[in-house]
């Protein structure tokens, strides 16, 4: 009787334990990724499945590690839980995904660093016209020239979405000297970094107020054509714009309309509306525009702090407790 009772007690154990166990799928993602992510959390099974693989195993996920699909989600019944791969939601989200009870989770300041390192390297190189001697130093021409150069300190840096990156952007500001103002939807009190903050329907009173403008803020409806036309317009003649987050936040037209009237001084963009930007677009033309092909984000740490970031999560998940970096699924970000 002592034996079936043991050998009874363990089958329950068993049974309670498998229970416990909180299923992931991880689609496309490296094989030494999982690996660890399943040793960081041993309560969860963590499933690492090709795209084409995800139908098959999604039905009883609870979690999922990736993009999910409309048609995916619509086959996920046990689904709690989708950990996004990056910072941008807004070709994430879906009105199926923000109706659920499926709790997004995102990589929001994950990516910051290197983005707003990218940012000033922008701002770096048209105040000191690296542009100009870059080409120079093509045609092995020696030709000293300061005129146009600018010094940062004491100049004013408008930052639009003071999130993740744009409080990365505003350590790198106050670093160089510069006061700094942020636009957010947020009720921040000013601080050593930002002295000053408003609201988005406050921008207009700040813009010109700005030597450099960085726009930083996510995608959402409310942010869509933040910066158009009329904005440019109230920029500082002289001025800069530096844009870091997603073409559609700004006016392409009106960006093109203010370097066409040398308003501004210069202009930075990592991300376009359209994107690729085309080959022939006035954008390309301007000596005093710098365009990178949406790669802000590159980093030789990135990867470390996205397994970092994963790895909480995870075991954040299998205890049940509150996971980081959790998206308003309504608000876009």
């Amino acid at each position: 009787m002592q034996i079936v009772a043991i050998v009874a007690l363990g089958a329950l154990l068993a049974a309670t334990a498998a229970a416990q166990t909180r299923k992931i799928l991880a689609p496309g993602i490296s094989a030494e990724w999982a690996e660890k992510l399943q040793a960081a959390a041993p309560g969860v099974k963590l499933v690492r499945v090709s795209e084409e693989g995800v139908a098959a195993e999604i039905g009883d996920a609870e979690g999922f590690i990736g993009k999910i699909t409309p048609e995916q989600l619509a086959m996920a019944h046990k689904l709690k839980w989708v950990q996004v791969l990056s910072a941008g939601v807004d070709d994430v989200l879906f009105p199926a995904l923000v109706a659920s009870d499926v709790t997004v989770t995102n990589m929001r300041i994950v990516y910051g660093p290197e983005i707003a390192d990218h940012a000033f390297a922008f701002l770096l190189t048209l105040t000191r016209k690296l542009e100009v001697t870059m080409a120079q130093q093509k045609r092995e021409q020696w030709q000293a020239n300061r005129e146009g150069m600018v010094e940062l300190s004491g100049k004013t840096a408008v930052i639009i979405g003071v999130g993740g990156i744009g409080r990365q952007i505003a350590q790198r500001a106050h670093g160089f000297g510069m006061k700094v103002i942020g636009v957010d939807m947020q009720d921040y009190p000013p601080d050593l970094l930002v002295g000053r903050y408003v609201r988005p329907d406050q921008l207009d009173e700040v813009l010109p107020l700005a030597d450099v403008v960085f726009d930083s803020v996510p995608l959402t409806r409310a942010t869509q054509g933040m910066m158009g036309a009329r904005e440019f317009e109230s920029m500082k003649r002289g001025s800069y714009f530096i844009a870091v987050s997603r073409g559609k936040t700004y006016s392409m037209d009106g960006l093109v309309k203010a370097l066409d009237e040398r308003r501004l001084a210069g202009a930075g963009v990592d991300v376009t509306d359209p994107e690729p930007l085309p080959a022939g677009h006035p954008l390309w033309k301007f000596d005093n525009v710098v365009i990178t092909p949406h790669v802000a984000n590159g980093s030789d740490v990135l990867a470390g702090r996205m397994l970092e970031l994963l790895e909480e999560n995870v075991k954040r998940f299998a205890a049940g407790r509150p996971l980081l970096h959790v998206v308003d699924k309504r608000a876009g970000y």
